[in-house]
């Protein structure tokens, strides 16, 4: 316990973290767009009869999270602030833009 207390302390952000959850439903995106800050997770939750592979190209971190079926969903730490252009490898109209603040 002690030591999770200090690392609270020294990590503010760890502590202050938030989920966020962005579904996928009509080969589209729940929000066209999402404002989050650094240690936040986004969870891509896929609410479709078919599969989804949500990924990024954008700078400073780039991600797959590879193909999954309906009812999955899968998540990413956002550790880097910056401008993140979201998209799907399978439907390429699907795209959102995350915007991470420090």
């Amino acid at each position: 316990m002690k030591h999770l207390l200090a690392l609270l302390f020294f990590c503010p952000a760890l502590a202050m973290a938030a989920d966020h959850t962005v579904a996928q439903k009509g080969k589209a995106f729940s929000v066209a767009s999402l404002a989050i800050k650094v240690g936040d997770k986004v969870a891509f939750r896929n609410d479709d009869p078919f599969a989804h592979n949500i990924f990024t190209l954008s700078d400073p971190m780039q991600f797959d999270l590879g193909t999954y079926p309906q009812g999955q969903a899968k998540s990413v730490t956002f550790t880097k602030a910056g401008q993140y252009e979201i998209e799907c490898a399978i439907h390429p109209e699907m795209k959102m833009l995350i915007n991470v603040k420090p």
